[in-house]
């Protein structure tokens, strides 16, 4: 999480881990401010390579149970969507081919098991299918994000006499949506180490009710005042509810990856970024988030608007 950045630092060894951890922290948040400011292909290629680390460290730790997942045809599965979704947002495909994408690949994924040597498990099936929907489906509505071009998203657009191809809703959205996991993180961690005292869940015993609490304030707070900034109806509140729900999903994302690690016997899902552990110790509480962001924008925003 980018809460970790933030640890304090214990004894000369500590210390230099702390500074190896703050500036691979920063490093991979700088990237990810260029590439979402960027935007278009740029953004796919870079969360493409992201998904198809992750989904590798997904499926080392599937294997360490025993699992025998559709590795490879999972892979090209999850760029195809991933790829689809932009082509399809930019108008070079139809909008619906995206959709049509996710149950063809779990088809093709099923087959590919069916036609092994030794015939796939439930377990084998359920994990590759998992992958798709974790690593594919999810992260691929950070793109659906990115490209949104509605006014009603970010009315403040409107009264602003600069070139909006660039400055568009979908960016001010996708940066505030950061923001606010961003938030939650920093939040939790540090009310979380001040004054947390009873334990959140057994599945992560280093995290507290109170630092969840005090994430999601965070998180409601930069809501609030992203919204305000944005020009939304009824403002600060309704950008305080969708912090509460980025939040929320946050925490899952964390705590989905911890139950999986834990199960699997690791400490981190990989050793890809130096004092961070793996890309997915570090992407799990963006992986629910863009979906909760967008459907709450595209199915309430207009209920608000009227």
């Amino acid at each position: 999480m980018i809460s970790d950045v933030v640890s304090s630092s214990q004894g000369k060894t500590k210390k230099g881990f702390d500074r190896k951890r703050l500036l691979s922290g920063l490093l991979a948040g700088a990237f990810g401010l260029l590439v979402v400011g960027l935007g278009g292909w740029w953004f796919t290629l870079a969360l493409g390579v992201i998904v198809h680390l992750g989904l590798l460290e997904f499926f080392r730790m599937a294997q360490f149970k025993g699992m025998r997942p559709a590795t490879k045809t999972t892979l090209v599965a999850c760029q195809l969507l991933l790829f689809s979704t932009q082509w399809a947002n930019s108008g070079g495909l139809p909008a619906l081919l995206p959709d049509a994408v996710l149950p063809l690949s779990g088809a093709a994924i099923c087959g590919w098991l069916l036609l092994q040597p030794k015939t796939g498990s439930i377990a084998d099936v359920a994990a590759s299918i998992f992958g798709l929907f974790y690593l594919g489906f999810l992260p691929s509505h950070w793109l659906r994000l990115r490209n949104l071009k509605d006014f009603d998203i970010a009315p403040i657009l409107q009264r602003l006499s600069i070139d909006n191809s660039w400055l568009s809703s979908g960016l001010l959205i996708t940066l505030a949506a950061c923001l606010m996991v961003v938030a939650s993180d920093i939040g939790s961690y540090m009310i979380g180490r001040r004054i947390g005292r009873y334990p959140l869940s057994p599945i992560s015993p280093s995290k507290t009710i109170e630092g969840a609490i005090g994430g999601a304030l965070c998180s409601v707070l930069v809501g609030a005042l992203m919204a305000s900034l944005m020009g939304w109806t009824l403002g600060w509140l309704s950008g305080g509810l969708l912090g509460a729900l980025v939040a929320l999903f946050a925490l899952v994302g964390d705590l989905t990856e911890s139950m999986m690690k834990r199960d699997a016997g690791v400490k981190d899902s990989g050793d890809a970024l130096p004092g961070h552990g793996g890309i997915l110790d570090r992407i799990d509480s963006y992986l629910f988030t863009p979906a909760v962001v967008y459907y709450a924008l595209i199915l309430v925003m207009p209920l608000i608007a009227n």
